[in-house]
């Protein structure tokens, strides 16, 4: 399903996927791989049907390729949901409800639940496990308090304190180089080192409820690998680490951001893609969305390598979740 020609534009998207047949038959192959499988009971035999339906034996309901996904029970064509996905996942820094709702030509509820159903379908709850050389960081997305108005300033909400904001702790595999000599192109007879990347980096995130051991450590080691180089700041929350992990520490503190091959950089350019779109494009996500909003950024970073077509069927392959208007605008703050 990957062999075919990819491409980074919605011009090549329009093309590729010019119906709403176009759009089914290749969800169908992503999800079922040439298998319709029930939703219901996915031991059971299935028949076809006419209008893209299909007939489950065991409990005789019927069904598409859409039920029990974020398509689920929605009104909008999957041509525009393929569109939806390709413009929030090929935006750097995101693209809020307003504008997507321009672009697609439906309100701005509707561009905001599906940018939330998409996002929805982002959160993976056990992530292959980091390796190598990883690096964790917290952030804070909330305003700044010096520029809220007198009366909305909070007392004793410096530094690491969250009384204003809400934390997100990152735990990135760094990218991994190899280095080479090639012959050097303009001058004969000189030999020059390049790097060449052989590994792309990965991210999880979690929206934490602080900054506490209790809060941060079981993450850490749900998420990393066992003996792995595991570098973060000095924050006391890392205390203990060093018993599973090779754990080297930066004391941002004292002014230091690298110490050989220790420092936690590549998780902080990530928190300035982060920070820019939560700060800017989304104007600071609550706190009961706010990872859904990390998932969007990790999931763009982990497949920033791959053109449009190759990132919208990586997305495809894992839209097998439901979430309906109640929920969302019901749900509890997602903590995991």
């Amino acid at each position: 399903m990957f062999l075919e020609k990819d491409f980074d534009s919605i011009y090549e998207l329009l093309a590729r996927f010019p119906t709403e047949q176009s759009c089914i038959d290749h969800l169908e192959l992503i999800l079922w791989a040439g298998a319709p499988a029930s939703p219901f009971d996915p031991k059971s035999k299935v028949y076809k049907c006419k209008g893209n339906k299909y007939k489950c034996k065991n409990t005789g309901k019927y069904f598409n390729v859409k039920t029990g996904t974020i398509f689920d029970n929605s009104n909008i064509k999957l041509q525009k949901w393929f569109m939806a996905i390709f413009l929030l996942m090929n935006h750097k820094k995101g693209i809020s409800s307003h504008q997507m709702a321009r672009d697609m030509g439906v309100t701005q509820k509707t561009a905001w639940f599906m940018e939330h159903r998409i996002r929805y379908a982002l959160f993976d709850e056990n992530p292959e496990q980091l390796s190598g050389i990883v690096e964790a960081d917290e952030t804070f997305v909330g305003g700044k308090n010096k520029n809220r108005h007198k009366d909305k300033k909070v007392e004793k909400c410096q530094g690491r304190s969250f009384k204003d904001k809400t934390p997100v702790l990152g735990l990135l595999e760094r990218r991994e180089f190899t280095e080479i000599e090639r012959p050097h192109k303009v001058i004969p007879g000189k030999t020059v080192k390049e790097k060449i990347i052989t590994k792309q980096s990965r991210v999880v995130t979690r929206a934490i409820k602080d900054t506490s051991q209790n809060s941060i450590q079981p993450h850490v080691l749900k998420h990393v690998e066992l003996g792995t180089n595991f570098m973060s700041d000095e924050w006391s929350a890392y205390n203990g680490l060093n018993k599973a992990f090779n754990h080297s520490v930066i004391d941002h503190s004292k002014g230091q951001y690298q110490d050989g091959n220790t420092c936690t950089n590549t998780i902080e350019g990530f928190w300035t893609i982060f920070k820019k779109g939560t700060g800017g494009i989304y104007n600071k996500p609550t706190e009961k969305h706010l990872q859904k909003f990390a998932d969007e950024f990790a999931f763009r970073y982990n497949t920033k390598n791959l053109k449009g077509y190759s990132r919208l069927n990586t997305y495809l392959s894992g839209t097998e979740k439901r979430l309906t208007y109640k929920d969302l605008i019901n749900e509890a703050r997602q903590t995991q």
